[in-house]
This record gives C-alpha cells, structure tokens and sequence, in this order.
C-alpha cells in the first residue's frame, strides 16, 4: 500500500464529490427562474440519499462478489469485510478509500439524468425513482463494467471512467424518463432560456475541475497513467470549447458564453471512457468532434423527434457519451494500458471497436428496460408528474415551498 497514491485518491474522491454542487450549479443556471430551487435541489438530495445506499448495499451489489457477471451479492453490506487494508480492486490504497471513490460516482451519475425532466417531475417521485434505478440500472452497470468478472468487461470492452456506467447510462436514462413525463408547458411555444449564466459558468468550471479527480483518479493510483489521463482531459475539453465556439460563430456570427461552457463539459464526457486508453493525441480528435456531433443532436435530432430533453442530458452525456466509446474503440493503445485486449480500429485490430459497440448496445437496452421498470413502479405509488397548477407557478413555490431570488425579474 502506497501512502502518496492513498492521499492522491483521497483527494480525487475530493475532486469528483464537488461535481454534484457543479452541476446543481449548471443545471440551475440553465433552467428558468421559477424552477432553480428545484433543478438544483434534483442533484443536491442525491448527495445524501446516494451516499446511504452505496454504503448499505450499494459498494457490495456492484463490487463484492458476482452473480452471473451482472450484478454483485451482499457479502459486503454495510462495507463488512472492507476496512484500511487493501481491496480486490487495488493494492495501492486501502479498501476504504476505493469506496469513497466509487461512492462519489454513483452520487453524480444518477443526478445527471435529472437534467432532462427539468420544470415537471413531482420531487416525491424523483426521490423513488433514483433509489430503484440505482439499484435497477447503476449497480448492475458498475459490476459488469469495474466488478469481479463483470460481463463487458468479459467481452473485451473498457470503460475507463465511466463512459457507459455513467454517461450513457444517465443521458439514456433521461431520455426515456422525458418521454414518459411528456413535454413542458408552452415548451412548443416558449423558448426556454437560461435564466442565470454565471450559474451556468461556475458550474461548468466546478465540473472541469472535478474532472480532473474523476479521469485521472480512475488510475486508482499516483502514477504516470493519472498523468496521461489529466491531460488528455483537458486537451479534449480544450477542443470541444474551441469547436462549439467555432459553431456559434458559423451560425451567430459570435461566441456565446453558454454555448463555450456547454462545449467543455461535452469534451470532459467524450473522453471519459478513453482517458487512459488513448493517446493525447486523440484527444484532439475526440474532442474536436463531440462538439458538432452533439450540436446536431440537440438542434436537429431534437427538433425532428419532438421529446423535451429539458437541458439535453441525452444530447450531451447520452449522445457525447457512445461517441465517446465508439472513439476508444477507434484510437485505444494497449501499450498505454494493458487492460485494454487489443489496439483500436485506426492501428489495424477490429476487435476492440466491435466490443466497444457492443457495450454501448447493451447499456442501452439495460437504460431503457430499467427505466421503464422503474417509471412504472412509482407511478404505482406516487404521480410522476405535477399538475398544471404547479407547473405554472414553479417547481420551487410547489415543491418547496422556496424562491431563489427575493424579487420577480421577469425571466419567467
């Protein structure tokens, strides 16, 4: 066990923890007046809610034990048999410290799919709906991805940070969540502008620092490969702000503010999976695509189909998400990181790209399944949607009983 890679991941764990208020931040920014006590509150209640379950049953269902390669058992329930020594996992840092790590994951993973039904949702059945697709969609993932003789990871599929477990898993998940809640009110006729961008700026950096914990700490220890993957974190951050920007003025004639934020977070998501796989300079690559591959998807795609993504976590994290899997099986090298069976398509090996693809197939269908499961099991309970009363007067006065600003603006 190595004390500096100990400190170091402790500090990730820091890092990737601080991303939840970033994003409460980000989304609230983005939504609209009458709506940010209730965008923001949709993330920071996971904070609490996520931390129990994964020390109860979480850590153990994704990573002690395995069932068929799907999911974990409970032999590790309330972290028993997990203490300072070193885990299954690392011999570098205690045991303990990979579930803090971890935890912090499956904390801002299912706060990311709440994007997408912003402005509608009853917070009672957000608060069910996140512990059973924790259990029903998260956990499985994390196990068959990270966990002991995970199934993609079985096949030759790799995940450095969370591409599929997090990414695609929650922008999916919001999708199909969306879809079932219908659309906004007026969300045909009104056009749903950000209401506060300095919160949607200090999101954004709050998230870009965090992700430096998140991609470089996915190394589970101080080494060269957490170097590697800092880098190429940034550099494909760095690319998609310049892309989107490119984009805005193409189209505007002039950068916005909004549009270089949202550029940056779509290059952090696009190299998640291949932070540790693929050279730096694919990173430029990836990077640099996410932006108008993600742009099409929230303007075009969006538009044609009709489904009120409300702040486009399917546009962003779902769809920036596959890219980036598809591009891990593109550029990935196996002399960067071993764990990785083969080299990507673009050195001559196809093997790669195709359990890539595969990965992404199945994280889908295990998206979309589990969250029509768990959509129709608290629509048993509680409604999933507010009334058109509420709706009108705002999520925050409805749900909460709360205002965020002490005087009408007029942004409503």
């Amino acid at each position: 066990m190595d004390t500096g890679s100990t400190g170091f991941m402790m500090i990730c764990s820091s890092y990737v923890f601080f991303m939840t208020p970033g994003l409460a931040f980000f989304y609230g920014g983005l939504c609209r007046r009458k709506n940010v006590v209730n965008t923001m509150m949709s993330s920071i209640f996971i904070m609490g809610l996520a931390s129990v379950l994964w020390v109860a049953i979480g850590y153990s269902l994704s990573f002690g034990g395995n069932v068929g390669g799907v999911i974990g058992t409970f032999q590790n329930a309330f972290l028993n048999g997990v203490g300072w020594e070193p885990g299954a996992y690392s011999d570098q840092i205690p045991g303990l410290v990979f579930v803090a790590f971890q935890m912090m994951f499956a904390i801002i993973t299912p706060a990311l799919l709440t994007g997408s039904v912003v402005g509608r949702m009853n917070f009672k059945a957000l608060f069910l709906f996140i512990i059973l697709w924790s259990l029903v969609v998260y956990y499985p993932l994390a196990h068959m991805v990270w966990g002991e003789s995970g199934f993609l990871a079985a096949i030759g599929s790799v995940d450095f940070a969370g591409g599929n477990v997090v990414h695609i898993s929650s922008g999916v998940s919001g999708l199909v969540l969306s879809l079932i809640l219908g659309k906004r009110l007026g969300s045909e006729q009104g056009n749903f502008l950000p209401h506060n961008i300095p919160f949607v700026v200090l999101g954004a950096s709050l998230l870009w620092f965090g992700w430096f914990g998140f991609n470089a700490g996915s190394a589970l220890e101080a080494n060269g490969l957490a170097a590697h993957a800092f880098l190429t974190t940034n550099t494909s951050a760095a690319m998609a702000m310049l892309t989107w920007m490119l984009i805005d003025m193409i189209r505007d004639g002039k950068p916005s503010l909004v549009g270089a934020c949202t550029g940056g977070v779509l290059g952090l998501v696009a190299i998640t999976p291949g932070a540790g796989f693929v050279p730096l300079w694919a990173a430029f690559i990836i990077g640099g695509l996410v932006s108008p591959i993600c742009y099409f998807a929230v303007s075009v795609i969006k538009a044609k189909f009709g489904y009120d993504d409300a702040l486009d976590a399917f546009g962003c994290h779902g769809v920036g998400g596959i890219w980036g899997g598809i591009a891990t099986g593109l550029f990935a090298k196996s002399s960067i990181n071993p764990v990785t069976q083969w080299d990507g398509l673009v050195f001559g090996d196809y093997h790669l790209f195709v359990a890539q693809v595969l990965s992404i197939v199945v994280t889908i269908a295990i998206a979309i399944v589990g969250t029509l499961v768990c959509a129709g099991i608290v629509k048993l309970i509680v409604p999933l949607r507010v009334d058109e009363h509420a709706e009108r007067i705002g999520m925050d006065e409805a749900m909460h009983g709360e205002r965020a600003y002490p005087t009408f603006t007029g942004l409503d």
